[in-house]
């Protein structure tokens, strides 16, 4: 950022008096650009006892699976959103559940929310975000080819506890894994 939106003055990045992280500060008008996390709603879809995975068509990760899911919107809700990636990469109409996983992604300032949800009937289709979309068997899940760490967080402890008694918690650190 070089340049502030409200006054059109230059842009440094310093402390403001009563902060404690370096921010984008306009050096005329004082106005303060603050960059926080972005948010990933999606769901992991169930059918049958099997879940419902995308092939990605779009970077990053292009080819690999992930659950169906995608930055939240301005002026929706988390659950919207989830409804919305799941229709958008998998043609699927899915009845939303409660929250499954929140996991904090800090190397890249995401916050991934799962929410569980059943696919009332095995009726889906690739979306443009998706190479291909399909129902696994749990012991099917390919989790050498699975494109996050939070998908595979996810469904590692999806599989181990389908409904546990409050949301799953967790933090990735690094891109690894």
């Amino acid at each position: 950022m070089k340049y502030c939106s409200q006054c059109g003055g230059a842009v440094e990045v310093r402390i403001p008096e009563d902060d404690n992280r370096p921010r984008h500060v306009c050096t005329q008008c004082n106005t303060i650009f603050y960059s926080n996390p972005r948010i990933v709603a999606g769901t992991i879809p169930v059918y049958d006892g099997k879940i419902l995975l995308c092939k990605r068509a779009i970077e990053p990760r292009y080819g690999y699976w992930t659950l169906p899911g995608g930055f939240m919107e301005n002026h929706e809700s988390t659950e919207e959103a989830a409804l919305r990636e799941t229709w958008e990469e998998a043609a699927a109409k899915v009845t939303l559940g409660p929250l499954y996983s929140m996991a904090s992604v800090i190397h890249i300032s995401q916050v991934h929310l799962f929410f569980k949800a059943e696919l009332p009937e095995p009726v889906f289709a690739s979306g443009p975000e998706s190479l291909e979309v399909r129902l696994f068997e749990p012991a099917e899940i390919p989790w050498d080819e699975l494109a996050f760490a939070t998908v595979s967080e996810t469904l590692r402890r999806y599989l181990q506890d389908p409904s546990p008694a409050s949301p799953q918690l967790f933090d990735i650190r690094t891109n690894q894994g």
